[in-house]
Formats: structure tokens, sequence, C-alpha cells
């Protein structure tokens, strides 16, 4: 199978700490070959381009404030984004966007956070690594007065339907599809949607460690998902791509990936 590209792993997350190495080797093992490390703080973003600068070729980093702590931004948190993007392993402004599901931090401050963020991507000439949860009309009405950066945006984690999927396409984004399609409860949506997302706008990723698959023959011992489940989510997306071929989806999404973040 082509070497696989991970595009959103939490590896600096806590339950990784003793064991980064071999979450890396292990899925390497799999056909797994790059891996994207998700920033969502300024912090977080900080420590996961520390880390990925050891890993050159094969970890990589993104820099930027999620939703949930738009609250915690002030006047130096663009400033530090900007610092920590012009590090070679930084490869998009993110994690950023919108979380109405949780409302962790005020919706106006969300807004306003995103739009930064995105107004910084422009000015940097970055990709933008994109969240939402119900969300999809304030997150698209944003983007589509930055039609520029929306060619440059992936929509990480995508769980909605298949028309939002489609507005997402048409302004221009990619999306990025996790383990959430393996969850027969919750993933009918995304399940449906993928039908919709040509391969040159799709990405794989299994935000680990949470998300593991819920559709795997034998269970396995950890509910912890790694990135060596991602042939998994792939072999998933083909089957709900009406059977794609999965060599062929395992090329085709991995291109769209090298030529949307240059790696």
């Amino acid at each position: 199978m082509e070497n696989l590209i991970d595009i959103g792993l939490n590896l600096m997350h806590p339950s990784f700490r003793k064991n980064r190495e071999s979450i890396i080797e292990d899925a390497i093992d799999e056909g797994v070959s790059k891996f994207i490390i998700t920033g969502t703080n300024v912090k977080a973003s900080q420590i996961a381009c520390e880390y990925a600068s050891n890993y050159p070729g094969t970890l990589y980093s993104t820099s930027g404030v999620h939703p949930h702590d738009a609250k915690t931004c002030d006047d130096n948190t663009l400033l530090e984004l900007e610092k920590i993007a012009k590090n070679d392993c930084v490869i998009a402004i993110g994690e950023c966007g919108l979380d109405y599901n949780r409302d962790f931090s005020p919706r106006d401050v969300q807004r306003k956070w995103f739009e930064k963020q995105v107004e910084l991507a422009e000015n940097l000439d970055m990709p933008l690594f994109l969240h939402e949860r119900e969300a999809h009309k304030d997150l698209y009405d944003i983007l589509k007065k930055h039609e520029d950066v929306c060619e440059k945006s992936v929509v990480h984690c995508f769980t909605g339907t298949k028309q939002e999927a489609q507005n997402y396409i048409d302004l221009g984004c990619c999306i990025g599809v996790t383990g959430w399609i393996c969850d027969m409860e919750r993933g009918s949506a995304l399940q449906d949607a993928v039908s919709v997302i040509p391969t040159n706008k799709l990405m794989i990723e299994t935000d680990a460690p949470f998300l593991i698959p819920k559709n795997f023959d034998k269970k396995p011992k950890s509910n912890k998902n790694e990135p060596k489940y991602l042939p998994h989510i792939l072999k998933t997306i083909a089957h709900y791509k009406n059977d794609y071929d999965v060599e062929k989806l395992a090329k085709e999404v991995t291109k769209t990936t090298k030529d949307f973040f240059k790696i």
C-alpha cells in the first residue's frame, strides 16, 4: 500500500507520553510514513514544533488556537503563532475554527480569533487546518470572505452531512476524514458524505488518541486510538465510496496530501 499520511495526530497528548517513539514506529510498520502533530494553543503548538523538528521528513506540526481555547487569546497570541509558524516543520495554521457543540469559549470570541487566524494564514501564505463542530454556517460564511484561503484549507475531522461537505468543496476546501466513519451509531452522515468527496479533496487522519475505529473485527485491548490504525480507516472510507479500490484510494489521497502541504 502507498505510504499513508496521518494529517491529524495529537502526539503530544499525555496518554502518549511514555511511548511516543514506539507509536510512530508501529505506524510506520503498518504503512504510515508521515504525521502532522496538531497544535491547539500557543504552548501546545510550540511543544509540537519542538518535537517534530527532531524528525524532519517524518513529523510535521501546526500552529494555532483551537476554538475551545479562543478565550485564552490576547494581544500577543498572533505574534507567537507567527513565530512558531516560521519553523520549517510547521506546515499549517491551526487547529482553528468554530465549535458550537461544547461552547468552551463564547461564540463571538471563537469567531473573532478564528478570523484572525484565517488572516494570519493569508498573510503567511500557509494552509489552514480547520475545526468545525455544529458551526457549519458561521465557518462557511467567514471562509467565503477569504476565498483565496479556501483552496489552502482542510476541514479536519469532518463529521457533517453530504450537503455540508459539498459546500466546503465548492469553496475549494479539502476534507479530512477520521475513524468517525467507522462508528455505526454516530458516523452515518459521514458514511453518506464521503461519496461526494473527490479524492483530490480528500485526506485521512486518526485524531489519535481520540476516535478509535469502532468496526474492528477484533476489538483492540486498548481504547486509545493510534496512527497505526490509519490503513483501517482508509479501507472503511473505500467501502463507503462505493467499494473504491483501496490501493488506488491510498495513492490518490496521499498525492492530495503531499501536494496540499508540499511535503
